[in-house]
């Protein structure tokens, strides 16, 4: 299978277009999953001499050089001289796939797959009806509705205008014979406007060397959009994000409103649990069965069964709540393992922490994390009880059953069973509002006025 990464420059980025983040992943990273779930033997991406998708790629799928931007017949002869050059079976079918065409399932190409084989054809095409078809080449059909072309639409002239007001489009998804694609490829010509190599010639050729080109139509328009452009890229995170919310709701998660509701393609949610609007869930995100998020942004974070989160609340990668435990109002927590049955009500941040079971911390608890040169660890016990605005000067160790008192600054260890109070004794300066008083009308005196 040949994935061609492709350029485009109407994203006005610096970022290559496949990498471009949808839902979590990088565009290219949706039709390669596709490809390797519909049971692809091998995997090549074609990516420009940058080598921009270098690292990106999962393990086993291999990357093709294009020497130079020549199109996307180009692109699959890079592709092509890969796969042959691996050694294995080249006669299995060829599948070409885009990267900017990212809703491809493994099911549609499975479809694709079989239609091909049960048509004999030596290339089919997966098409399909849009209400605007602009920008993309128009399926032209004889009498007894036989594929006889593509006409790409790119440039005015391209194409007449009565083959501009059919809907029926080529997507950029293909299988081939591999024998009828080597024979094809070399014969491609650049001889256009935008002195490219179209693979959709290379359909021309087969079928004047007697070959027989087919297409099959998918129903689901949406799964082969392109993406040319932001506004394309939005429309097509809009539907991922749908289908994102669909299954998950259909496996017994509640969310309230999808609208207002940002769930990563990777994050996976237990039975029971609750999502409640504005809630953004990020990376790889686990939260299990039973658990309340309320308009809380969590990152890369796992939340164990019956976990409580926000709102308001921010997690950050590395964050780790154990059963029962709860993070609430205005917390954030970052690489740190609240316990079971734990409680950080509101106004908190616990960075790089480890929280035992069943304790509380009050509001305002800060652990002070770095110290201007590297980060280092809070370990707070079991059944701690943190009064308001203590600060744990890290590293330092709480024991269980320990307390804190209200305002204190944390920076020695503190038994188990202790009460660690560390402020300033308070002390009250008698009639200072009325000294304070009478010193600011003076300054705001004339000068005159003070001789």
């Amino acid at each position: 299978m040949i994935l061609a990464a492709g350029r485009g420059t109407r994203m006005r980025s610096r970022t290559p277009k496949v990498l471009h983040e949808l839902c979590g992943l990088p565009m290219v990273l949706w039709p390669v999953r596709a490809a390797l779930a519909a049971g692809a033997g091998r995997v090549v991406v074609v990516d420009s001499p940058e080598r921009a998708l270098e690292g990106v790629l999962p393990e086993g799928v291999r990357l093709a050089v294009q020497p130079r931007s020549n199109g996307t017949g180009g692109a699959v002869v890079a592709g092509l001289a890969e796969l042959d050059s691996s050694g294995e079976d080249g006669e299995a079918p060829v599948v070409i796939l885009s990267g900017d065409v990212p809703l491809v399932s493994a099911e549609t190409i499975s479809e694709l797959v079989r239609a091909h084989e049960r048509g004999g054809a030596d290339a089919t095409m997966a098409s399909t009806v849009l209400e605007d078809p602009s920008g993309y080449g128009r399926v032209v059909r004889d009498g007894e509705g036989a594929v006889v072309a593509v006409v790409e639409t790119k440039t005015d002239g391209d194409a007449t205008p009565e083959q501009l007001l059919i809907r029926e489009v080529n997507t950029g998804v293909y299988v081939f014979s591999a024998r009828a694609l080597r024979e094809a490829l070399p014969r491609l010509s650049a001889d256009n406007a935008q002195g490219e190599l179209y693979l959709p010639q290379a359909l021309d050729l087969i079928r004047a060397d007697g070959g027989t080109v087919a297409a099959h139509a998918v129903a689901d328009e949406r799964l082969v959009l392109g993406v040319n452009d932001r506004a394309a890229l939005a429309r097509v995170r809009a539907l991922a994000q749908e289908a994102i919310h669909a299954r998950h709701m259909a496996a017994g998660v509640s969310i309230v409103d999808p609208r207002t509701t940002v769930i990563d393609v990777d994050v996976q949610i237990g039975q029971d649990t609750t999502i409640e609007p504005f809630t953004t869930l990020r990376g790889a995100t686990r939260i299990g069965e039973d658990c309340v998020v309320r308009h809380s942004y969590l990152i890369d974070s796992l939340l164990e069964d019956g976990a409580v989160v926000g709102p308001f609340a921010y997690l950050r990668p590395g964050s780790v709540l154990r059963a029962g435990s709860k993070v609430g109002t205005f917390v954030e927590v970052k690489g740190s393992d609240i316990g079971a049955g734990t409680k950080i009500p509101h106004l908190s941040y616990i960075g790089d922490a480890d929280v035992g079971e069943r304790s509380n911390l009050g509001a305002g608890t800060i652990t002070a994390n770095y110290d201007g040169h590297a980060k280092h660890r809070t370990t707070i016990g079991s059944g701690v009880r943190g009064g308001v605005d203590t600060a744990f000067v890290a590293p330092v160790t709480v024991g269980d059953g320990a307390y804190t008192a209200a305002g204190s600054v944390v920076t020695e260890d503190v038994p188990a069973g202790a009460l660690a109070m560390a402020r300033a004794r308070q002390t009250n300066i008698e009639g200072y509002a009325r000294r304070r008083e009478d010193e600011l009308r003076k300054d705001a005196s004339p000068p005159e006025s003070r001789s």
